[in-house]
């Protein structure tokens, strides 16, 4: 290891004055060990490291691995930028639930001498690829770590939502929207739209409708090899495609989104034995309300 890049979420260092304090800590204690360091331009101002700036794609492009200082959606992200070149991403839960982080803020320095020593697992996603068809053409392409949604924006209506695996019909929903997610992904929005739990091995996406206009309609669990199809009727304007919640594309009326399992895999820095079960029961406080 020689290069590590630090992404520390900037509103995360203004709320806490201990983020600015162990972030700068971290630094100092790789630089001790010879490693070049850079640091997300906008944290490195809010952690006052501007002279070790550097945009997250640089960061992706240059670095052996990725500390990321922030919650879910900070690790998120990074992981994503990550995935192309399958840089290890070690989260530091600075957020609320922490799923994908490995460790608490108090703990980021013992973490990084583990990290330097080589004293480290690396655990590995599954992520999904989304492409955008639009007149027979690819318009966009996406790459999600949780989830691919389709929704309405604006105004609060249903629309109709076709839905084919392998190309074979499975649902018209007349419904808000539809989550295509990951068994990393099941435990974010899925959820909230009364989707299945996987644990993050199991191979296979969930296609949950949200609120759908029938007692009948129920998430399905497919393959991770199989593609599902989203199409947007003829006709519906103001869709959304969104990807992990932070980045997307609007839809037009007869775009087609495929979803498949992407060649590219998450790859997570894991400091202890992995508990999926135990996470679950800590996080929701299963028992214990």
């Amino acid at each position: 290891m020689r290069t590590v890049g630090v992404v520390v979420n900037p509103e995360k260092a203004a709320q806490d004055p201990q983020v600015t304090v162990r972030v700068r800590e971290a630094v100092s204690t790789l630089l001790r060990h010879g490693l070049v360091v850079r640091v997300n331009a906008d944290g490195a101002r809010a952690v006052r490291l501007e002279e070790l700036s550097a945009s997250e794609q640089e960061l992706a492009e240059s670095s052996d691995a990725l500390v990321v200082v922030g919650g879910d959606g900070t690790i998120l992200r990074a992981a994503r930028t990550g995935a192309v070149r399958g840089v290890p991403v070690l989260g530091v839960n600075v957020g609320g639930f922490g799923f994908l982080a490995e460790v608490g803020l108090q703990e980021l320095s013992e973490a990084l001498e583990r990290l330097v020593a080589g004293r480290h697992a690396v655990e590995e996603r599954m992520m999904l690829a989304a492409e955008v068809v639009r007149s027979g053409e690819v318009a966009e392409r996406f790459l999600a770590l949780n989830d691919m949604v389709v929704t309405k924006s604006g105004y609060a209506r249903l629309m109709p939502i076709r839905v084919c695996v392998n190309g074979e019909h499975l649902a018209t929903y007349l419904a808000d929207g539809l989550i295509v997610s990951t068994p990393t992904g099941s435990t974010a929005y899925n959820l909230s739209a009364g989707g299945p739990i996987l644990s993050p091995g199991v191979r296979a996406m969930v296609i949950t409708p949200i609120c759908p206009h029938t007692l009948t309609a129920r998430p399905v669990v497919v393959d991770a090899d199989d593609v599902a199809t989203v199409e947007v009727a003829s006709g519906v304007e103001g869709v959304l495609l969104t990807v992990d919640g932070q980045v997307g594309c609007p839809l037009r009326g007869g775009d087609v989104v495929q979803v498949r399992r992407a060649e590219e895999r998450a790859r997570l820095v894991r400091l202890k034995t992995p508990s999926f079960y135990e996470l679950l029961r800590q996080k929701f406080a299963w028992g214990e309300r």
